[in-house]
């Protein structure tokens, strides 16, 4: 038992502040628990019910006893490698069901699963319970169409599923999804299928193809009317008012995020306001995939929604509040949504994450592996925000309440989450590593990848974009560096670029990168991606015998935008990271995501302007501060 005690010591020290490579002293709140902890661990009986097969790390100790309100990420290990797009819904009955879509659960099962259907108690230990859809699905899904994003509800006595079907034989074409539903008594069915899609295929605009009509999210208003919320990159997210028996898109539907930046909605209400949850990235790009969730809240179910700057979710320059976003640990692409409150009325994210060490089902470039995790969701001022800012958690967690009978108020005690998520203060200026681009060439330091066309102009960079990229096979932009300096570092620029509003202009950017080689690099850059500007925080590395590239977004750019990297070190691994911050007046940051880089890359830090031509980036500064 003492044994415990030890290594309740080290997991909780390290637990807070995992992702930043750092271990501190324990604080008040990690003394008061390593002392409960003590105490239960010497108390602790070392039985165990039969046929009760404890898994270290989903609600058992490491030595296989019954952990008393712990848990390890991912909570669907238990039953699958993969679960994605995950929704849950307490029953009736107190048991708890996930959702996920169509895939196969295994490595090696190959045999898809048409929404796999878990059941938990705890919310903690999940058992495979069946598929909803096993027997036939919807009359109008076309042979082969997959199920995809179950959204889970219940209302007026039943469990209402509503799910993307991903082919239809509504138009005889290809690429024409649709909504789908399906209600029962109880979470474990029997389920009762409807036969028409609640919203239908739409064509795009300009009559080519089909509008990606995924992601339904199902809400009832104060006034008791029911409404859907579906779509993804290609054509938005909308929301449409639902009939009275929830089978039908009714009246005028309404864009409430744009196109070519979100997916997964889902929606809550809290504090009058309603809260839309999105999903921005690549969902699948393994390894390298920088999914994550943001937010942005209304009065009305119908938008508009606006994120904590104020700025529309579905404006070109497009808004969106970091709610949870890849940190830096084992867990990237963490996102597609659904919130859970537990007996303590504390709220829970549940959502789906890839290991970057085992990004595949089975072989390189398979099915994403895409495991369920669960962690706490905060709300800081208003918004939303998992676990105080420190993202998807990889150690040891207390769980949720789902025990009524230590239903109690939630423990509100937080552990102050990142430092610096609105902002860091970098520390002290390196004029020798940076440069002001005064007078008339660069100062000493610089080197180029390929050299370009650039002049210096009253004190500005001036780079006209090159019809050039940095992305996987095409390495044929020039790159600016410099060498990065030992230690901690915080590496910034300001950048004015005019990418326009609107309008379709790829892929146009200019910004920071860390830079190893043409194919290990990061890159954060002002970016305009069909008919949205973006602050685009990419990877590229390689994989198995490709090269991957992913990327996360952070916060909404301005014609003149300020970029940061902060550069720190893993003490455990030594591996370098990169965490993103952008600001539209150079006074208020809002913090991204962070990526690695290996520990023996050697890495130098630069500018870029690349991606089309036709847009001219000026760098007013590029300054590098140590420590």
């Amino acid at each position: 038992r003492w044994c415990i005690v030890v290594k309740t010591w080290f997991t909780v020290i390290r637990t807070e502040e995992e992702h930043m490579g750092t271990v501190r002293r324990p604080g008040p709140r990690a003394r008061r628990t390593l002392a409960a902890l003590a105490i239960a661990a010497l108390t602790a009986g070392g039985t165990q019910a039969p046929g009760a097969a404890a898994e270290p790390g989903q609600g058992a100790d490491r030595d296989g006893r019954r952990g008393a309100g712990t848990y390890v990420n991912p909570v669907s290990k238990g039953f699958a490698d993969t679960f994605a797009d995950p929704a849950v819904v307490r029953g009736e009955d107190g048991h708890w069901y996930a959702f996920g879509t169509t895939d196969p659960l295994r490595s090696g099962e190959g045999a898809m699963h048409s929404i796999p259907v878990a059941r938990s108690t705890d919310l903690v230990d999940w058992t495979y319970v069946g598929d909803a859809l096993a027997g036939d699905g919807p009359a109008f899904a076309d042979t082969g169409a997959a199920y995809w994003a179950p959204d889970i509800t219940r209302h007026d006595g039943r469990y209402w599923l509503y799910f993307t079907v991903t082919e239809t034989t509504v138009t005889g074409e290809r690429g024409d999804s649709a909504i789908g539903v399906a209600t029962a008594p109880t979470p474990a069915g029997p389920w009762t299928v409807h036969d028409e899609p609640v919203v239908a295929p739409r064509p795009a605009d300009g009559g080519s193809g089909f509008k990606w009509t995924f992601d339904p999210a199902h809400v009832v208003d104060t006034d008791g009317r029911r409404h859907l919320y579906y779509g993804s990159y290609h054509g938005g997210i909308w929301v449409t008012e639902l009939s009275a028996d929830g089978t039908r898109a009714v009246g005028e539907p309404a864009m409430v995020a744009t196109d070519n930046r979100f997916e997964g909605a889902y929606a809550v209400r809290r504090g009058g306001w309603w809260y839309l949850f999105a999903s921005s990235g690549d969902c699948c790009a393994g390894p390298t995939t920088g999914y994550s969730v943001f937010a942005g809240r209304s009065r009305s179910v119908r938008g508009p929604f606006t994120d904590r700057e104020g700025v529309p979710l579905t404006a070109s320059r497009t808004g969106g509040t970091v709610v949870l976003t890849p940190n830096g640990n084992r867990w990237v692409g963490t996102g597609h949504n659904s919130v859970v409150t537990d007996l303590a009325g504390q709220d829970w994210m549940v959502y789906h994450a890839i290991d970057r060490e085992r990004p595949y089902l089975d072989e390189p470039y398979g099915v994403n592996r895409r495991p369920m995790l669960i962690d706490r969701l905060d709300w800081e001022d208003g918004w939303p925000v998992v676990r105080g800012g420190l993202g998807a958690s990889e150690r040891r967690q207390k769980a949720p309440v789902t025990d009524p009978r230590h239903a109690r108020a939630a423990d509100r005690e937080r552990d102050g989450g990142h430092r610096d998520r609105r902002g860091h203060r970098p520390g002290r200026l390196d004029p020798a590593r940076g440069d002001e681009f005064e007078g008339d060439r660069l100062g000493p330091g610089w080197s180029w990848v390929r050299p370009a066309d650039v002049r210096l102009d009253g004190g500005r960079l001036v780079w006209p974009t090159q019809d050039a990229d940095l992305h996987k096979e095409s390495n044929t932009a020039s790159v600016l560096l410099r060498e990065a300096p030992r230690g901690d570092y915080t590496v910034e620029t300001r950048l004015t670029i005019d990418l326009g509003e609107d309008t379709v202009r790829n892929y146009q950017q200019a910004g920071l990168v860390a830079y190893a080689d043409d194919d290990r690099y990061l890159r954060l850059s002002h970016v305009a991606i069909w008919n949205t500007r973006q602050t685009e925080f990419g990877k590229e590395r390689p994989y198995a015998d490709r090269v991957a590239y992913g990327s996360m977004t952070v916060g909404p750019p301005a014609r003149t935008t300020w970029l940061r990297l902060r550069h720190t070190t893993d003490a455990r691994t030594g591996e370098h990271r990169f965490r993103a911050y952008t600001s539209r007046d150079g006074a208020r940051w809002i913090a991204g995501g962070t990526w690695t880089m290996p520990a023996d890359a050697k890495v130098r830090i630069g500018l870029v302007s690349h991606g089309g031509s036709g847009a001219t980036a000026q760098f007013h500064h590029f300054r590098v501060h140590r420590g």
